[in-house]
């Protein structure tokens, strides 16, 4: 299972990466706002940035809705370094563009997914990610796990080469159960990464175990 980090914070992708779990990167603008990050020029620089900062892919994200619009843009994106993963929304005209870039070598990373048959469209147009957003559902009272397994039991069954990327990861539970369901990839903040990390019996054996040591010294 490979690890993203869902954020546009230099210093928290450092983290992750000096940990040496990190796989890549995933971001959008409402991240990059919430960096102080705005302006065109401004967020293109930065996401080249945060390529220097990772190994591995970093989602960037058209705002076009129009297929010419999400062309021009992925393309823009996609040469900006060669880690760039253009993401693309799960819309009609995204389809569409979904398969241009495919057709082209540029990979893609599908996003707002929410249904099986949304998965399945974007792994027919050659994605080479698609992003369900599984918190989301779940704030809606909708299992956002089982549409992981779903996409999961769809892509098995045609053998898709299109990655599942768990996103709108929230907490350190939701990734041990989109490890359970098989996605390929889950996308969240620090806090959940690090989260694994943690367990009381961990603490109190390494308090126990430095405690004995120091009787013995």
């Amino acid at each position: 299972m490979k690890f993203f980090i869902d954020t546009a914070n230099l210093d928290q992708i450092k983290e992750a990466q000096d940990l040496g779990i990190l796989d890549g990167v995933t971001t959008n603008p409402s991240l990059m706002a919430k960096e102080g990050i705005t302006g065109h020029e401004h967020i293109l620089k930065h996401y080249v940035s945060i390529c220097e900062a990772v190994e591995g892919d970093v989602s960037a994200e058209v705002i076009a809705v129009d297929f010419e619009g999400m062309v021009k843009e992925g393309e823009a994106l996609a040469a900006l370094h060669p880690q760039i993963v253009v993401k693309i929304p799960m819309i009609k005209e995204g389809v569409k563009a979904l398969k241009y870039f495919s057709d082209k070598g540029i990979k893609t990373n599908c996003t707002l997914v929410f249904s099986p048959g949304q998965a399945l469209l974007a792994a027919k147009a050659g994605a080479t990610y698609v992003s369900p957003f599984i918190g989301r559902l779940d704030d809606v009272s909708t299992d956002g796990i089982q549409l992981i397994e779903d996409i999961r039991n769809i892509y098995d069954n045609y053998a898709f080469e299109t990655e599942i990327l768990a996103a709108s990861v929230r907490h350190t539970m939701h990734i041990i159960s989109c490890a359970h369901a098989g996605a390929d990839v889950m996308t969240g903040p620090l806090s959940a990464i690090t989260g694994l990390l943690k367990h009381p019996l961990t603490d109190i054996g390494l308090e126990k175990f430095l405690a004995d040591y120091k009787k013995g010294n």
